[in-house]
């Protein structure tokens, strides 16, 4: 009996063993091929659920059923009109066919190493192909002008293609060199572009030249308005002077017209007034017209001589 038990125990445990080696479970996010000795045989498996091999004789290889992502490196690109940038890529890509796939790369590390041959190589070349302006723009657009003086700044040049149709273009020639290899690129972005250094700098310094220009134009205008403002100042400051000069000799004209009016009037009474008035105007007269240093020659028929001559 105990002979008998122990080879029912070996006999379950190699079941066991047989059932385990001979059955696979696939999930959703797998796909698999089935090898013999190496090589593949039957068709892929692509539909989740459990399936059955040899055992020991045949082996399963798994392969991702997701969409997979390749990350490319930095390089220094020349562009068409030899401006040298350094261009960052990605792209999303999925095994289509596994058996192709196995048969070609293997694996997914080999195919990330031949998607860096295939996009790398056809993004230099497109981008070889076509100018700056094209890899850097999607459209042709006008821009936004905020002030008057960008008017004249912001002006954009024409582009032929576009970033979006090269993008589509490398997509485009990528794939067809994949067809064959069970792959198939779903999408392909530029991630970063940026000049290099020495290109870098020379931009900077046009920027700033143009920027200087800008602000060389400000101060400019600035000047220009603060000189009209300080005419407009000195041209309104002389025309008050000369109106209030104006009202002023006009109202010592009035004072004066009027001071005569009241002394004719208060002199002309009688005789006595009028000669006090006469002889008040010629001492007045003679005050303002002598000093000390001061000779005067004067006819003995006027009236101050004959004031002067009762004076004595």
């Amino acid at each position: 009996m105990k002979k008998s038990n122990l080879f029912y125990i070996i006999l379950g445990v190699i079941v066991i063993m047989l059932s385990a080696q001979s059955v696979f479970i696939l999930d959703e996010t797998q796909q698999a091929i089935v090898t013999q000795f190496g090589k593949p045989v039957g068709e892929p498996r692509t539909t989740p659920g459990v399936n059955f091999v040899m055992p020991f004789i045949q082996k399963v290889q798994f392969f991702d059923k997701r969409y997979l992502e390749w990350d490319g490196d930095k390089n220094q690109v020349p562009t068409k009109d030899k401006k040298y940038i350094f261009v960052d890529s990605y792209a999303r890509w999925e095994i289509t066919n596994p058996l192709q796939f196995f048969i070609r790369l293997r694996d997914e590390r080999s195919a990330q190493s031949r998607l860096d041959d295939i996009l790398d190589g056809e993004t230099r070349n497109a981008i070889a192909n076509h100018n700056l302006l094209d890899i850097v723009r999607s459209t042709n657009r006008d821009p936004e002008i905020t002030e008057e003086f960008m008017e004249e700044l912001e002006i954009l040049e024409e582009i032929e293609v576009g970033r979006d149709e090269i993008e589509d273009i490398i997509l485009q020639k990528a794939n067809e060199r994949t067809s064959d290899l069970g792959v198939r690129i779903l999408d392909f972005r530029f991630k970063r572009m940026n000049y290099v250094d020495e290109v870098r700098d020379r931009v900077y310094d046009r920027m700033i030249s143009e920027r200087n220009r800008i602000a060389d134009q400000f101060r400019s205008e600035g000047q220009g308005g603060a000189r009209k403002i300080l005419g407009d100042k000195e041209r309104d400051l002389a025309q008050i002077q000369s109106e209030a000069i104006r009202q002023g000799e006009e109202i010592r004209g009035r004072a004066d017209a009027e001071a005569t009016e009241i002394y004719a009037s208060a002199y002309n009474r009688n005789r006595q007034s009028i000669d006090l008035y006469k002889f008040l105007r010629s001492m007045e007269a003679l005050e303002n017209s002598m000093d000390e240093e001061t000779s005067l020659v004067i006819s003995s028929d006027s009236d101050l001589f004959k004031y002067l001559k009762k004076m004595q």
